[in-house]
């Protein structure tokens, strides 16, 4: 995907992540833990544990992880993980996405989520579930454009800076 980025074209590229992204991942995700409530976890995480996360996927998986490039420095990830532990969950996934705070709003995300979910059609996959913690008008409208539809709310399910979270359940086919 080429975009114009004040004034310069940019592409983003997506590619399979290796080991020395552990650093950049665990520096946008933990972004996330610190500033926002779109994650439930209150801790950062550590290099180390993003290298322990990152070696859970492969390509003959239906858990799959993707990082999106520009200019040849990862902006974010995309991934598809065990949706519950019981086996007969095993053909459902969740997905989520997150991207550097500089890279919102440029299509990116678009972009490297519909990656991810194209790379899942040929997999045993059946069903993809995204779980937002609200307010968050911008995942909700990303997950709509790419087909999910809400399934689901739950309130006051996470507490995080002193206060509850609701979530909203999306879903979507492969």
């Amino acid at each position: 995907m080429t975009q114009s980025v004040n004034g310069t074209m940019t592409e983003l590229n997506v590619r399979e992540p290796n080991f020395e992204d552990s650093h950049r991942l665990a520096e946008i995700y933990n972004h996330y833990v610190i500033n926002t409530h779109v994650t439930f976890d209150i801790k950062p995480v550590s290099d180390k544990s993003r290298q322990e996360w990152l070696s859970g996927y492969n390509k003959d998986s239906m858990h799959r992880l993707f990082v999106g490039t520009v200019n040849n420095k990862v902006i974010g990830y995309a991934s598809s993980s065990q949706f519950r532990s019981k086996p007969a969950y095993y053909r459902s996934v969740e997905t989520t996405i997150y991207l550097a705070p500089e890279a919102l709003g440029k299509g990116w995300g678009k972009a490297l989520y519909q990656y991810l979910l194209d790379q899942l059609v040929d997999t045993k996959v059946k069903r993809c579930y995204g779980v937002i913690a609200l307010p968050n008008d911008a995942s909700v409208g990303l997950h709509r454009g790419l087909g999910y539809r809400e399934v689901g709310h739950l309130t006051d399910v996470g507490f995080k800076f002193d206060r509850f979270w609701d979530t909203l359940w999306m879903e979507r086919s492969i």
